[in-house]
């Protein structure tokens, strides 16, 4: 039996990587829904970011490396190719969401809804309208990338894939990345398909929080 714990924020697209991967290999784990900065976590994580991990002895942060344990520490299905070509094109990938796709979407598009830095708390429409040439420029790239095989990288489900999803998924709850992936429609197809993978649904965030609720209800 594994011991396993995911400990970081629920609604953390990282942290939903790491339960994705759980329930693609098949491996138990407990959550234990932590916010970012407590000291349970950094106790892991020197900079206190989410997620962090522990498995008996073994104390991880970073979801990279979280993944990569669950992948090669437990059996099940490759959540990463053994072939060096394919391997190398998932770790392109997951490369190009930690520093490119993730920082744009949601580090700037996102919180500029749900943290913004405006004097009554309204979404900075500013700092929106900035990202949004770019943003366009990503679904270009990313619905081109699926549009051969329907996966981000390769002809199969990978650790990619993983990392990608959750984005996706916030990004479908607002309305101007949410126009852009159904204008994307090899991006589109390839999200609501992979949406309905059952380690997708069974790791869907128990709790959103409160500031996250508000603005769906005014967005939606």
């Amino acid at each position: 039996m594994s011991d396993l714990q995911i400990i970081g924020a629920p609604a953390s697209n990282f942290v939903w990587t790491t339960r994705i991967a759980c329930a693609e290999k098949g491996v138990p784990y407990t959550l234990v829904p932590t916010l970012p900065h407590t000291p349970e976590v950094r106790a892991i994580h020197p900079f206190g970011k989410i997620p962090v991990a522990r498995d008996g002895a073994v104390s991880l942060c970073e979801s990279r490396a979280i993944c990569v344990y669950i992948d090669r520490a437990f059996p099940g299905p490759a959540l990463v190719p053994a072939e060096p070509a394919a391997a190398a094109l998932v770790e392109q990938w997951l490369s190009l969401i930690n520093t490119q796709i993730d920082p744009l979407l949601m580090r700037r598009y996102l919180r500029a809804y749900l943290f913004p830095d405006t004097a009554d708390g309204s979404p900075d429409r500013k700092a929106i309208e900035a990202a949004l040439p770019d943003m366009r420029t990503q679904f270009g790239v990313l619905d081109e990338a699926v549009r051969a095989t329907g996966y981000l990288a390769g002809s199969s489900f990978t650790l990619a894939d993983i990392g990608l999803l959750p984005i996706l998924f916030y990004m479908n709850k607002m309305p101007e990345s949410r126009a852009m992936l159904a204008q994307a429609k090899h991006l589109q197809a390839y999200f609501a398909r992979h949406m309905e993978r059952p380690s997708v649904k069974r790791t869907y965030p128990e709790s959103m929080p409160e500031r996250f609720v508000h603005v769906l209800a005014q967005v939606a």
